[in-house]
């Protein structure tokens, strides 16, 4: 039995119990290639997937899983949501109604190449950057592609299905230059496995680690700073709670009240798109089976919305925005897809500290207050030179960094961002406190 026809024998059942029921079938099929010594040195492939159930009765949830499609698992299974939905406390939950969506796919022959085409890729990639004579070792080179089958319906109309994926080279080398050691990494992600090009990924690992040897302790002080895309990237991860339905109807979110106020610069704009055409986490619909739109969540500093599924958009009497996310195994959440914080008209620095790399987020971070207290790398400028430095820490809080961006980069990066991507530039701010030497 395949996922449309496990689908339709579930909710065919609901129906004869008189049950509300929503399926939703995942599949996920993940492949890695490590390279070392000019061969691949390994291969693995690792597929998941089955089909998970949500049941709402008389205001009750109830969830349910099977990764055995036959039809005495899926009767269990059906049996066990609605015996768990009994166990809850009635909440005034409801599905959302919805209709034919029909079955896209958005990777096409993206990721079809042979995997000898994508070993010699990460050999490739591999040789670009040991070659370098600064290279002392390197810790990982490696291909790893990510491809994801959704098959969705309920018995309140929705029905619809589509496969994405993407596909990535990185590395992670540790280059020495006399008694200076850094190891470091990064990479390169694409739609499609024939846009990836492992000479210009090693070109920028090797800029991007290469240029912190050297490095000396940066002197305690105040200085103005940029913010690297990579770097910014991390900031917005942490905002995401905040901007989560989710927090702001558990009462964690600290802007859970700030709907049409200034919450940062009037040069930020924040959007999730999951419909942009070739995005790197695009889809037709959520995990509810909410068609996917354009989102804005900042426009010129205001804030405009949160990112809600059915159940937080009910329980804060907001609008759904169709951010839903769960697999076939997990209960509903919220989640992005295409974050993007829009380029801006350029920023530089003269003299001041130019971020690069942030360490010990998930310990020196707070979502919920927004401080943010981290160890970090980076570059100090003097009359338009850099230099690296080191052995520094930065306090700051993020909202109010926020409403202090005072120049926006005019390019964007992407990088991994959860359950979605984010799209960031370079940020510019006034005087930080940095603790160094």
């Amino acid at each position: 039995m395949n996922f449309e026809r496990a689908k339709d024998h579930v909710l065919r059942r609901a129906r004869a119990l008189g049950v509300d029921a929503e399926v939703l079938a995942t599949a996920k099929r993940e492949l890695t290639l490590a390279a070392s010594g000019g061969r691949v040195d390994e291969i693995s492939h690792a597929n998941q997937g089955g089909v998970g159930v949500r049941v709402v009765a008389d205001g009750r949830v109830g969830y349910a899983s099977s990764e055995a499609l036959d039809d005495a698992s899926l009767d269990w299974m059906l049996d066990e949501a609605i015996a768990n939905a009994r166990l809850q406390p009635a909440r005034g939950a409801a599905l959302p109604s919805g209709g034919a969506l029909g079955r896209s796919d958005l990777i096409g022959e993206g990721l079809s190449a042979a995997v000898e085409a994508k070993g010699a890729a990460v050999v490739e990639l591999e040789s670009a950057v040991v070659t370098d004579a600064r290279v002392d070792a390197l810790f990982m080179a490696r291909y790893a592609e990510t491809e994801t089958e959704a098959v969705l319906g309920s018995t309140r109309g929705v029905d619809g299905g589509y496969r994405t994926g993407y596909a990535m080279l990185m590395a992670s080398p540790v280059m020495k230059q006399g008694d200076s050691v850094k190891q470091g990494w990064d990479l390169d992600v694409a739609k499609e496995f024939h846009l990836l090009d492992p000479t210009r990924t090693s070109q920028r690992i090797l800029e991007r680690v290469g240029r912190h040897l050297g490095a000396t302790p940066l002197r305690t002080g105040r200085y103005d700073t940029m913010f690297e895309p990579d770097v910014t990237a991390t900031l917005l991860r942490l905002l995401l709670f905040s901007l989560s339905g989710k927090s702001v109807a558990e009462g964690k979110s600290r802007l859970a009240t700030r709907l049409g106020d200034r919450v940062a610069s009037d040069l930020l704009d924040l959007v999730d798109d999951p419909t942009l055409p070739d995005g790197l986490a695009s889809r037709p619909f959520d995990a509810e089976g909410t068609p996917a739109r354009r989102t804005p969540l900042i426009e010129g500093g205001v804030l405009r919305s949160f990112l809600h599924n059915s159940d937080t958009a009910r329980r804060t009497g907001q609008a759904n925005t169709g951010h839903a996310q769960r697999s076939y195994a997990s209960t509903l959440g919220v989640a992005p897809s295409n974050l993007i914080l829009e380029a801006g008209s350029g920023a530089s620095l003269d003299d001041g500290v130019i971020v690069t790399d942030l360490m010990g987020v998930h310990a020196g971070a707070n979502p919920i207050t927004g401080d943010v207290s981290l160890q970090g790398l980076g570059l100090r400028v003097e009359d338009g030179e850099s230099r690296p430095v080191e052995n520094f820490a930065l306090s700051f809080n993020l909202f109010d960094l926020l409403e202090r961006v005072n120049a926006v980069g005019e390019s964007l990066e992407w990088r991994p961002g959860g359950e979605g991507m984010i799209a960031a530039p370079t940020l510019r701010v006034d005087a930080l406190s940095f603790a160094g030497a």
